[in-house]
């Protein structure tokens, strides 16, 4: 990499994710800048014990973080309103929308919403192709 590169992880309830995800990131793009925003305190925590540069809670940091960031990441609800027992926000759904940066959605069937052919993927595979994806953005390097 040629340039600092930010990512933002987004994540909510307890933040498992993005922490397993920040921890990936970590190991195979170590350079790079990690805002952790998580949709409530835990969440964030989680997030910045992981590693993350920053962190950050709730709506309006979702909204100043995605002006700031390369590549938003994290689970596709972080684009469905009302997704992940209400922690998305309409305003956090579209604040992601609507980034400039590019998204990597992991696919989670929850929350009453199914994704069709990802059933079978554990959460180990899913976070391995996220960052995968990611790396091959940033770098070009798969």
């Amino acid at each position: 990499m040629h340039r600092m590169y930010t990512v933002m992880v987004v994540d909510a309830q307890g933040g498992g994710l993005g922490r397993q995800l920040i921890i990936s990131i970590r190991k195979e793009l170590p350079d790079v800048h990690i805002i952790a925003v998580g949709t409530n305190c835990a969440a964030t925590t989680n997030m910045l014990k992981a590693g993350a540069d920053e962190a950050a809670t709730g709506e309006n940091s979702v909204i100043v973080a995605g002006k700031k960031a390369d590549v938003i990441i994290g689970p596709i609800g972080m684009v469905i309103a009302d997704a992940m027992l209400g922690e998305i926000t309409p305003i956090i759904a579209k604040a992601v929308a609507q980034a400039d940066a590019k998204r990597i959605l992991i696919p989670f069937s929850s929350c009453d919403n199914y994704i069709a052919g990802v059933s079978d993927f554990s959460m180990s595979v899913l976070i391995e192709d996220a960052v995968r994806q990611l790396k091959k953005h940033l770098t070009g390097i798969t």
